[in-house]
């Protein structure tokens, strides 16, 4: 019995494996716009997909971040500035991308661009504090997707959403937790409405990488310290300063779990564009894969008890 459980295991191992490796031919004639390519995860991507021939428009917000990725790339690999949180530059950079591919088509869209120096309780922040993340990594992705879908749909092409595990389990405060559940939310209705015309939509929910977010902790710091400077009196008396000092403890801890092994999110973007049965959800990370995932389908209750432990407690707290 054991042994033919195993056996049955193994097959669908290897069918699974065996399915998954399979990689589209052409791949050189293929465009590919990414978002966020100044640094970070946007950049590895543009360059992992320029050595395999691909035709990539990278996206970069600045024009030292389209400089240095184009003395590291070569000729194929195109630049074009975007800011994701203007229209204009969207409706702009998404002319540039028609004109480029022309009849070809659209074959991948990568929306990388991200925003994450807003953590901190939710009390202490303003509905601005919210519209930054929120403008940059729901807002602004919608925006690019929605006026590039034309040309992804005319090569039955792919999109791939860059969401986070923190889409999946809220452990954080402020606007990045909603703006990576909305993409989640979005990516899962376009798929379902993308799905007769051939476009698949993929999503990459990675656990916490050494990027440039993650690496510069005094800014999360620093606007943690702007948050609790400008709180009203009665409200951070309520909190307590001790509360503030472990919450900035706990910050700079969650940051010090960052990996290095930055290529696994690039890897699952290349997959998602290049594989003939790409997945619908990508986890990379063992922090998403064995934590932040599953505590996600966890019953709410045993989900609360587990991330509460660890939160500060305020000094006017409930007895």
């Amino acid at each position: 019995m054991w042994l033919l459980l195993l056996v049955v295991f193994v097959q669908i191992f290897l069918y699974r494996w065996y399915r998954q490796s399979l990689i589209l031919e052409n791949l050189t004639d293929k465009y590919v716009f990414i978002t966020g390519c100044d640094t970070g995860f946007g950049n590895l991507l543009a360059k992992q997909l320029d050595k395999r021939g691909m035709k990539v428009l990278a996206a970069c917000l600045t024009d030292h971040g389209a400089q240095n990725l184009k003395e590291e790339t070569s000729s194929r690999l195109q630049t074009i500035l975007l800011d994701v949180t203007d229209s204009k530059s969207v409706s702009s950079a998404a002319e540039s991308v028609s004109t480029i591919v022309g009849n070809t088509g659209l074959w991948g869209l990568v929306n990388n661009a991200g925003f994450c120096f807003c953590f901190g309780p939710n009390e202490w922040q303003k509905k601005e504090d919210f519209l930054k993340a929120l403008n940059v990594n729901l807002i602004g992705m919608i925006d690019v997707t929605l006026h590039l879908l034309p040309l992804v749909r005319k090569a039955k092409g792919r999109i791939v959403n860059v969401s986070s595990a923190m889409g999946r389990l809220a452990t954080v405060g402020g606007g990045y937790c909603p703006s990576k559940y909305g993409v989640e939310a979005f990516s899962d209705s376009i798929r379902r409405e993308l799905r007769d015309f051939g476009i698949k939509v993929s999503l990459i929910e990675p656990g916490c990488f050494q990027t440039n977010m993650t690496l510069s902790v005094d800014a999360h710091v620093n606007n943690l310290q702007r948050l609790w400077e400008n709180l009203p009196t009665g409200i951070r008396d309520s909190y307590g300063k001790q509360y503030y000092e472990q919450y900035e403890n706990g910050l700079k801890a969650l940051l010090g779990t960052a990996s290095p092994r930055t290529y696994e999110v690039p890897n699952c973007m290349e997959h998602a564009l290049t594989a003939v049965y790409p997945w619908t959800r990508y986890t990379p990370g063992l922090d998403s894969k064995l934590i932040y995932i599953p505590v996600s389908y966890l019953p709410t209750m045993f989900s609360d008890y587990w991330l509460c432990r660890s939160l500060p407690k305020p000094v006017d707290k409930k007895s």
